[in-house]
């Protein structure tokens, strides 16, 4: 399978931020990567979030950089084998802010 094509972090930002409902995303210091940090009530809250959000990435077959402190879910998203970001994380982007909303 060919590599998605990149669109890079700002072009993917500039997306983001003219859809509804998605901010808090930010360029990723020092590579081209999305970043955004999810705050929850409880470790239940964000553990439910990974463990919904870990069945997309694999339906997807894209899968996240993250990390998990308690309450707080740090997020990183780039196309490896594109060597930056691409639409698959654009979609997955979308996907995790409509999971944390619920």
């Amino acid at each position: 399978m060919p590599a998605p094509p990149l669109i890079g972090a700002e072009s993917a930002l500039k997306n983001l931020g003219a859809l509804e409902g998605l901010t808090g995303w930010t360029a990723a210091e020092g590579r081209d990567a999305i970043v955004k940090s999810f705050v929850f009530k409880d470790f239940v809250q964000a553990f439910a979030f990974m463990t919904e959000v870990a069945l997309i990435a694999e339906r997807m077959d894209h899968h996240p950089e993250w990390s998990n402190v308690y309450n707080r879910v740090q997020v990183l998203l780039s196309t490896h084998v594109s060597g930056g970001v691409t639409e698959r994380d654009v979609s997955l982007a979308q996907a995790m802010d409509a999971a944390a909303k619920r």
